[in-house]
């Protein structure tokens, strides 16, 4: 008898082949659609283009120390921002870091590696799972692992949302946690997977921790070992206790990502409307897609297997009732609100409602590896199942998600996956079992001398059935999933905004600013013409557009009074192309381009206060409905006209935040202005030059104002006159030298966010003030020096939370290694913490169990 395989070489082939075949089907897909970068199709679209390359860009400058600002504070965007929290948010799973091997105009090429190398550890993660749940072939095991990677959710909509791709790979990691528990073993390694999983990314790793909970609560009801409600509950304590530890060791980023969001600008609210029913069934099916509805396309063999566990009577009946009744209510959860508000941390996200469908994907493929696990279904399994699977896909062609390509790819998977079973069963009965199937106990009996002489043909077809079997069932799951990859990869480019890839264009963006930058003398802004709303952190400098679910509410709010104009309800600032807001901010050099990239890279020169000036004492005023007047009360100077007519050689500016539509001065060029459409507001817009003594017709749905440059000059001048000596800037604070005797208040061209710290001269550190959304430091003669210094809110309490877990952590270490050498000196221990047995507790058909070994 051949002896068996360890099961460290089993899970070890499984894992590999997991992740080849994820790999192999993404690559094949992008390739099919000719995308970046097999093809001339860029896949830069929507947050990814606009949000998560920008991001792994700045941090790829952080690496390699080109960055203005370090982990806690980011200089280059929205004219100083906290930068921890998109640290957490965007940036802080480990693969993220593999963007330190790539040039800065590879930034495309190393986000799409990180990509796939997540689907790909996603793929071997579950591929463990599956064999730590249940023994099985290794082979079946690397391709249902691949089935869930490659599952819709995952390439359609987590592939350019890929900090979501964190919670795929989290998910079955925390399953395995639930094992470790159950079992009594790993309890140091189980609360660092899960700090691991909390900090790679908090929001889905959520959803993966109730989804991995679930998982644990059906292994208790239906596996053997010890029973009883003692044992189940002190199982779940245990399991609870290493989450809480685990999210006790992400503290330090959690609380800061926390309390990141809750400083936010609130951007807006969805209400939940469940997707129709049809939809549902049919992002089941290969080629759909439909943003709104959730992906669960996973392959027609899984989804053959997962419906047939309900009809496999080789299966005990809780495990077959208790997963097939776990994945019924989850995918009821999922469309109910309240259930739907749980799944996503009681708030309806602005994106796709069904965020947390990797969680049904997951427990779809442990419900169709418990089904294979006991061996190949029989005709009357594969019948129930397949009767369900066509009972979905005909109530999926009442939905418009449904394409040309669906039914055909459906159809050749289907006939595929069931020919590669029955090959597999057929292939796990010894000559003896098919006598008995032929003709029950009789037809055994009528084997004989010529039955022997027959048995080794029988034994060489058995030899390359499973073969065969293996190839039409991975060759139906990775052509559909190439498939279904590449017809997202269609889809999406036109159904979502997209953003120019690194290019010539941005070369000389990138060049522009790097001449130019001058930091911290004074900002560099690359340019209202942006080419995402992330600019400064792509192409360098020290600008004022912003874009991350993080953006705070006073900046956007002192934004918005000056006149900028905003994206996604106030969550994507926009560069206000001005000269007294750039006077305001020390902007000394703006680069303008044509945000389609054929026009020429400029940059203009002006002259900027310090970062730090000074206003003279009074009471702080407020800003008013006016965004002329508002920037006046900023600067500290009168520089606009107001009149209809304007005088002779004024700029002439335009503001109209709700009006779409176009605008223009006599016969000048028209401006184009994109407000009062949900989520957008219309920035101030330069019209050109005033001719002399000529007429400015009101426009009636905004407001004009005539700036004089000569009104300008002599403001700046005097900032710069009565301003810092100098300015030293760090990673994470200011610190200026002041004219002797300065009295007023101290500004910094810096938004009051939550973190400021401030003191004057040797006085204590305080909360920054607020000079109409800017930091201030009150003045009062007798000190020449101000400072600055910025932490994180719950940077301090998460730190203390962390710190705590970790001596939890390490006591429980020290107290595990003591008692080990004080069993090791009284001899073996008298038992062992229980471990489930290998083959289960239940009797398997040992034929068909064989063809899965």
């Amino acid at each position: 008898m051949k002896p068996r395989r360890p099961a460290v070489t089993t899970r070890l082939r499984a894992t590999v082949l997991a992740a080849l075949l994820t790999v192999l089907a993404v690559c094949t897909g992008d390739a099919a659609a000719r995308i970046y970068p097999y093809g001339p199709r860029h896949r830069s679209i929507s947050d990814l283009g606009n949000q998560y390359i920008p991001f792994h860009a700045h941090l790829q400058d952080l690496l390699h120390g080109r960055a203005h600002g370090g982990l806690l504070l980011n200089w280059q965007s929205g004219y100083g921002t906290s930068f921890l929290p998109d640290l957490g948010t965007y940036l802080s799973s480990p693969f993220a870091l593999l963007v330190a091997a790539f040039p800065k105009d590879r930034i495309d090429l190393a986000v799409y590696l990180v990509t796939l190398l997540k689907m790909a550890a996603a793929a071997a993660a579950m591929a463990s799972l599956l064999l730590a749940l249940r023994p099985g072939r290794w082979w079946a095991a690397g391709l249902l692992g691949a089935s869930y990677a490659l599952c819709g959710w995952s390439v359609l909509e987590a592939s350019y949302n890929l900090m979501w791709l964190d919670g795929l790979i989290a998910f079955p990691l925390l399953c395995l946690v639930g094992e470790w528990v159950r079992g009594g073993r790993r309890p140091l390694l189980g609360p660092v997977v899960v700090a691991l999983a909390w900090t790679a990314n908090f929001y889905t790793a959520y959803m993966a921790t109730i989804g991995a909970a679930l998982v644990l609560l059906v292994r208790l009801l239906t596996t053997g070992g010890p029973t009883g409600a003692g044992h189940r509950i002190r199982v779940l304590l245990r399991a609870a206790a290493t989450v809480l530890l685990g999210i006790g060791l992400a503290a330090p980023l959690l609380f800061t990502v926390f309390l990141g969001t809750r400083h936010a600008y609130p951007g807006w609210s969805r209400n939940f409307a469940p997707a129709p029913w049809t939809d549902v069934f049919a992002r089941t099916l290969p080629a759909t897609y439909s943003f709104s509805t959730p992906a669960l396309f996973l392959g027609t063999g899984t989804l053959l297997l997962a419906c047939a566990l309900a009809f496999h009577r080789a299966v005990p009946r809780r495990e077959r009732f208790g997963w097939a009744g776990l994945v019924v209510l989850v995918a009821l959860s999922i469309q109910w609100k309240p259930t739907h508000l749980f799944w996503h941390v009681f708030a309806t996200p602005n994106g796709s409602p069904y965020r947390q469908t990797f969680v049904l994907s997951g427990l779809l493929v442990i419900a169709a590896w418990t089904a294979l696990s006991y061996g190949v279904p029989g005709g009357r399994a594969l019948a129930g199942g397949a009767g369900v699977l066509a009972a979905g896909a005909v109530c999926a062609a009442f939905s418009r998600t449904v394409t040309v390509y669906t039914y055909p790819l459906f159809g050749l998977g289907l006939a595929a996956v069931v020919g590669g079973l029955v090959l597999l069963g057929r292939a796990g009965r010894t000559p003896a079992e098919s006598g008995e199937r032929a003709g029950g106990v009789r037809g055994a009996e009528r084997t004989g001398p010529a039955d022997s002489a027959r048995s080794p043909g029988r034994v060489r077809v058995r030899r390359w059935q499973p073969v065969a079997a293996a190839l039409l069932l991975v060759g139906a799951q990775a052509g559909q999933a190439a498939a279904t990859t590449a017809y997202a990869d269609r889809v999406k480019i036109h159904r979502l905004d997209d953003y120019a890839p690194w290019g010539r264009h941005l070369d000389e963006e990138a060049a522009a600013v790097a001449g130019a930058d001058a930091w911290p003398r004074y900002r560099t802004d690359p340019g209202r013409g942006q080419t995402t709303g992330n600019d400064p952190l792509l192409v360098g400098g020290e600008g004022g557009s912003y874009y991350s679910s993080m953006t705070p509410d006073p900046y956007t709010r002192t934004m918005a009074a000056l006149g900028d104009g905003w994206t996604s309800r106030g969550r994507s600032m926009q560069s206000l192309d001005n000269p007294v807001t750039d006077a305001i901010f020390s902007v000394g050099a703006r680069v303008r381009s044509a945000p389609d990239g054929k026009g020429a890279v400029t940059v203009t020169r002006t002259a900027a206060p310090p970062l730090v000036t000074v206003r003279p004492p009074g009471p702080v005023p407020h800003f008013g409905r006016s965004p002329f007047r508002n920037q006046e009360l900023l600067l500290g100077a009168h520089v606009y006209t107001y009149a209809d007519t304007c005088p002779a050689d004024t700029d002439v500016f335009y503001s109209a935040p709700d009006f779409t539509g176009v605008a223009r001065l006599g016969g000048g060029a028209p401006v184009e202005l994109r407000g009062g459409q949900r989520g957008r507001r219309a920035a101030m817009q330069p019209m050109g030059r005033a001719p002399g003594g000529a007429a400015v017709t009101p426009h009636p749905h905004g407001r004009t104002g005539c700036l004089s440059r000569t009104g300008l000059a002599t403001a700046v001048a005097h900032l710069t006159r009565t301003g810092a000596r100098s300015v030293q800037v760090t990673d994470d604070a200011v610190r200026a030298q002041l004219p002797p005797g300065s009295r007023g208040t101290a500004v910094f061209a810096m938004p009051r966010i939550s973190g400021w710290q401030c003191r004057a001269g040797r006085g204590a550190d305080r909360p920054a003030r607020s000079y109409l959304g800017l930091v201030a430091v009150p003045l009062t003669g007798s000190t020449t020096s101000v400072s600055c210094t910025f932490r994180p809110p719950g940077l301090r309490l998460g730190s203390a939370v962390g710190g705590l877990a970790l001596a939890v952590l390490v006591g429980a270490a020290i107290v595990r290694r003591v008692r080990r050498g004080a069993d090791g000196r009284r001899g073996p221990a008298s038992h062992r913490p229980f471990t489930e047995p290998t083959g289960g507790s239940h009797r398997v058909d040992t034929g068909a169990h064989q063809a899965l070994r």
